[in-house]
């Protein structure tokens, strides 16, 4: 049974995601995620401004006068979002923790390719495969993505983003469009980042929180990793602790953004203190100018 904050968290979403695809993101999605290609449709009868080499020989052979092939844009897509759900995301010092940035997040782009007739998966990870989702259409199978990424309880709370990459590559026959969602805290992945970019349309959602980035002068306290259970006692009123702590973190972050600048997979950037919807329309658009 799901608990009524969940359910009530899950209308809220819907109701909110919504109106910014209606109002916004759903133009922004079509333009830059456009279709495989071009399919064959029909062939009719040639006329004159056609292009030659659009001529169906064996067509005209066999009637006697030319006829050419018709092609349409191959529209439909596969939009896979791949979730994690390991400790570090159930953080957040600001109005959400980064799991319930992620989901809302997550609701905007599938709403967005529902409405353009895609298909959507779910892949939700930790140190190991939590849940898989396969591909589907409509709002209700879209509705069944939110709530497994709100409710759903993983069993590990450590990180492997190669695993994650190597699945979806495993269950997915053919290329698609992949949001890799998470805040990026975990062991080694280049690797697997780059073959999964080759054969993907990838692209890097990175979720932080202001904390992440500076720790407070609040004196004494106990700090508990989130992944591994380990605690440590510091004195955040020491200037060169907290600066020891920002720096590692910044240089952390700016490894990670340049492991994604090596292997062409664009990065999103949200934090639990802006809204979304900023960082989501800048990456639409510089996408777009880049497709023109």
């Amino acid at each position: 049974m799901i608990p009524k904050e969940i359910i009530k968290k899950i209308r809220r979403i819907q109701i909110t995601t919504n109106r910014m695809v209606s109002d916004v993101f759903a133009g922004e999605y079509l333009s830059v995620f456009k279709g495989r290609g071009m399919e064959f449709n029909e062939v009719r009868e040639y006329q004159p401004g056609d292009e030659v080499r659009d001529i169906d020989w064996n067509v005209t052979a066999r009637m006697g006068r030319p006829f050419i092939k018709k092609f349409v844009e191959e529209r439909e897509l596969t939009v896979m979002l791949v979730v994690d759900a390991s400790g570090s995301s159930q953080f957040g010092s600001r109005k959400c923790f980064k799991s319930e940035l992620a989901a809302e997040l997550c609701a905007v782009l599938a709403f967005s390719a529902i409405r353009n007739k895609d298909k959507v998966g779910l892949i939700v990870f930790t140190d190991r495969i939590e849940k898989f989702v396969p591909p589907a259409k409509g709002s209700r199978h879209v509705l069944r993505v939110i709530r497994e990424i709100l409710y759903f309880k993983p069993r590990g709370k450590k990180t492997d983003i190669s695993l994650a990459l190597e699945y979806l590559n495993k269950v997915t026959r053919r290329s698609t469009v992949s949001f890799l969602v998470s805040d990026f805290k975990g062991a080694d992945f280049k690797q697997t980042l780059k073959i999964a970019a080759r054969r993907h349309d990838l692209i890097a959602v990175m979720i932080s929180d202001p904390r992440e980035r500076e720790f407070p002068g609040v004196g004494l306290v106990r700090l508990e990793d989130s992944e591994t259970g380990e605690e440590i006692m510091v004195d955040s009123s020491d200037p060169d602790f907290r600066r020891n702590y920002e720096t590692l973190n910044r240089e952390e972050e700016e490894k990670t953004l340049r492991l994604f600048r090596g292997s062409s997979v664009d990065c999103i950037r949200i934090s639990t203190s802006r809204p979304y919807e900023t960082a989501l329309l800048r990456f639409f658009r510089q996408r777009e100018r880049r497709v023109r």
